[in-house]
């Protein structure tokens, strides 16, 4: 089976690539081939996402300071896997869930990516993350205890 062929038409249907390169086209990126069935939109200025390059559907975008995509081979590794996983979640639904497992990291360690399920998957270091230690049960509930008030 040509996985790459499978996952570019499966993220097509699903809305993800489209909605990707409406993303790219909106923000004024290039949009240029990246084989394998990837688009690479180069040029992505807005401040969000904080990151050198993330992923909708089978579009990578790119920062300016990464205008040559092929030069960072594990940085595109780790994207083309958040490219599976949008097939995987069947499209924009990975959105949500990503957000969700940003949550449940952010809790555990106070970053996004150490303990989400879908940046571990795609390789922490490939994406340019350091893993942060986790929090205790304990350290989490003592987080949420008021404040207790000063009196006087």
């Amino acid at each position: 089976m040509n996985w790459p062929r499978v996952r570019a038409v499966a993220n097509w249907v699903n809305l993800s690539t489209p909605s990707g390169l409406i993303l790219a086209r909106a923000t004024g990126c290039e949009v240029v081939d990246g084989g394998r069935g990837l688009h690479f939109a180069l040029g992505y200025r807005p401040r969000w996402p904080v990151a050198g390059a993330f992923t909708v559907g089978n579009v990578i975008l790119f920062r300016p300071a990464l205008a040559e995509p092929e030069h960072f081979l594990g940085l595109l590794a780790h994207e083309e896997r958040h490219c599976t996983q949008y097939a995987w979640c069947l499209g924009l639904p990975f959105l949500v869930l990503y957000a969700g497992a940003c949550g449940y990291s952010w809790c555990r360690t106070g970053d996004p990516a150490s303990r989400n399920p879908f940046e571990r998957q795609a390789g922490l270091a490939a994406g340019g993350y350091v893993e942060r230690p986790g929090r205790s049960f304990a350290d989490l509930l003592r987080g949420l205890r008021p404040v207790p008030r000063r009196r006087g």
